[in-house]
């Protein structure tokens, strides 16, 4: 991302952002509420548009104008708040907007698959480590890390190059703060390359390569977590 700014009427969101992740690495995003953290992840998934910059993958130019786009170059983004249906299954959430199907009356028709379906969201779940009782469970009876991992095999469905985690351990007991980043690490081993938004600064240095901080729309600072400490970086949010 080059360069990259943005505003809403008379506020300056983003000035002049430029921010590189590369190839398997965790990079941590922090910054103070009102930072830049949330506006700048949505123009990389294609929720926003910026009013100046460029973005680069692989070294070539592209545009990003949807989440579709996003999608087709690799780039996952799992929200907050996860985005799912509570009253639904667990599978019916992994592949929602994308379900699978079979044909009858030689394809006139078709119907969900739902064994399909079953069988490939316990696999995704399964791989991930996640003890979920049933793959029929409905996702409002799942706790907030079941639910984190709900969201994660979602995105996970589509193979993604980078997967941008906003705030994935918001909210979760520690046992299972500490699955999401044996998770992370997973990515991380498997060549996706991952954008971790928390304020659980500690979360940072222990599964992040390196940090950036946004402050008033900037980047204040771009290390690597063997080259800084957790007191430099919340100086360096909030401008001591």
């Amino acid at each position: 991302m080059e360069n990259i700014s943005k505003s809403f009427s008379h506020v300056q969101a983003l000035c002049g952002v430029t921010l590189e992740l590369h190839h398997d690495e965790v990079l941590g995003l922090v910054g103070d509420n009102g930072a830049g953290k949330s506006t700048l992840i949505k123009i990389l998934s294609g929720a926003l548009s910026a009013d100046e910059g460029k973005l680069f993958f692989n070294g070539k130019e592209v545009e990003i104008n949807n989440p579709g786009d996003a999608r087709e170059l690799g780039i996952e983004t799992i929200y907050q708040y996860f985005a799912l249906v509570e009253n639904q299954p667990i599978y019916i959430n992994i592949f929602m907007g994308r379900p699978r199907t079979k044909p009858l009356l030689g394809g006139l028709v078709h119907r969900l698959d739902k064994r399909r379906m079953e069988d490939e969201s316990r696999e995704i779940l399964e791989g991930l480590k996640i003890k979920i009782p049933s793959i029929r469970e409905m996702v409002k009876n799942l706790s907030g890390g079941q639910k984190q991992a709900v969201a994660i095999g979602r995105a996970l469905f589509f193979n993604p190059k980078i997967l941008v985690m906003d705030e994935p351990t918001s909210g979760l007991a520690v046992k299972e703060v500490d699955k999401i980043h044996e998770i992370i690490q997973e990515f991380k081993q498997k060549g996706v390359s991952v954008i971790f938004i928390t304020h659980r600064l500690q979360s940072i240095f222990s599964v992040c390569d390196r940090v950036a901080v946004l402050r008033g729309g900037k980047v204040v600072e771009n290390q690597y977590i063997h080259a800084t400490s957790l007191e430099h970086v919340v100086k360096a949010m909030f401008g001591l």
